[in-house]
């Protein structure tokens, strides 16, 4: 009979813990020891290559990708605030807000991108303003907002109701309770998964790639793909991945510091 079942929860997550590190070490030896260096080397880290393509990774497609990724988000938030109160307030607008939430969550984002930059301009002849770029932050505008709503849509239900009757009985209409008093402690509750979600949007921007933007439009991923046709070498895209890291790393961290500051019990 095995005896792991009845060893504390606490000491089962030491043992994951410690198994895992103890994979990720051997991992790292074999590679360290069996691994063709000098290949790697010229073929992943070329300094020629990366001294060459740096600049530009740099001055347009990270620049670009942190564009895509504000203006989304920016845009996505607002959107996401107002789904998810005409969500709570339930009726017709709740019940819209219910199934727009419910279907861009239930399709790809991919195929949303798609349908911004071909289908919308050949089905109703209207070009979004901003050409590729437009159409796809309008896409990841309406993704953004319709993952968003839920969260926000959780941070306004755990706002104690005494909060609302409180404001009532003052004689606050239910408009002005909702924005002067529950939104406001909503929005401060649901801060971290809003960092969080910043962080999947940053990297969904890599779908962007299907708009077919120009040269100077290109976000990170579609430049690095680019930069690998040209030079026939794939350390663009090892760049591109370290560019990503440069913002995302920090954007976790401070995720953490977020939960950890807003939930004192963790």
């Amino acid at each position: 009979m095995s005896v792991i079942p009845y060893l504390k929860p606490t000491v089962r997550a030491r043992l994951g813990r410690g198994s895992s590190y103890a994979i990720g070490l051997i991992i790292l030896l074999a590679v360290a020891v069996f691994a063709d260096w000098n290949t790697i080397g010229k073929e992943f880290f070329n300094l020629d290559v990366a001294v060459k393509m740096w600049p530009t990774i740099v001055t347009i497609a990270l620049k670009n990708t942190l564009i895509y990724t504000i203006a989304s988000f920016v845009l996505g938030s607002a959107l996401a605030v107002l789904l998810a109160v005409l969500k709570v307030t339930g009726g017709p607008l709740g019940w819209f807000a219910a199934a727009f939430i419910e279907f861009f969550r239930g399709i790809p984002a991919l195929l949303t991108i798609f349908t911004f930059a071909f289908v919308v301009p050949i089905a109703f002849g209207f070009q979004i303003p901003g050409g590729g770029p437009g159409a796809g932050i309008m896409a990841l505008t309406i993704v953004t907002g319709a993952y968003a709503a839920e969260i926000v849509r959780a941070g306004i239900e755990a706002v104690p109701p005494g909060q609302s009757e409180a404001a009532r009985s003052l004689g606050m209409s239910s408009g002005k309770t909702m924005f002067w008093i529950v939104l406001p402690q909503a929005l401060r509750i649901v801060i971290p998964p809003m960092t969080n979600e910043l962080v999947m949007l940053l990297k969904d921007t890599s779908l962007l790639f299907i708009g077919g933007f120009a040269v100077k439009e290109k976000e990170l991923t579609s430049f690095g793909q680019d930069a690998l046709s040209l030079t026939g070498n794939p350390t663009p895209l090892v760049m591109v991945a370290l560019a990503y890291l440069v913002v995302t790393l920090p954007l976790t961290y401070l995720v953490g510091l977020l939960e950890k500051k807003l939930d004192p019990k963790r």
